[in-house]
């Protein structure tokens, strides 16, 4: 099994930064490539961005590429949100096992809220 824990939800104003972080912990083999998921309200969770298990490939929905960055240290993974909008107000979610480009694999964290004021 594997375990993902996020950390670094918060208000942010429009226009502004943020990082949020996902540590993995478990039965993490060499092909267990992570990503960023969120579900604004009333909306269905949405990919957000993937990383490679090496952390040299990444993909980006259209929504945020530009603005948003994902990264990845080991069992880490960072996604870097820049020029955040009211629009980007949501609860992000760690993914793990991802099939890359975006589809989501099993294993979830528990959640962060990140909520943009405008």
């Amino acid at each position: 099994q594997v375990q993902l824990v996020e950390s670094g939800g918060g208000l942010v104003q429009a226009g502004g930064s943020h990082r949020l972080s996902c540590s993995a912990s478990g039965r993490i083999d060499g092909s267990f490539a992570m990503g960023w998921f969120r579900q604004g309200p009333g909306k269905e969770r949405e990919f957000v961005a993937a990383v490679s298990w090496s952390g040299i490939t990444q993909y980006y929905s259209d929504s945020v590429k530009g603005r948003f960055t994902i990264s990845r240290e080991k069992n880490t993974v960072y996604l870097q949100m820049n020029s955040l909008e009211p629009e980007d107000t949501a609860t992000y979610y760690c993914n793990g096992d991802v099939s890359l480009p975006r589809k989501p694999g099993d294993y979830w964290g528990q959640g962060t809220q990140v909520t943009v004021s405008s």
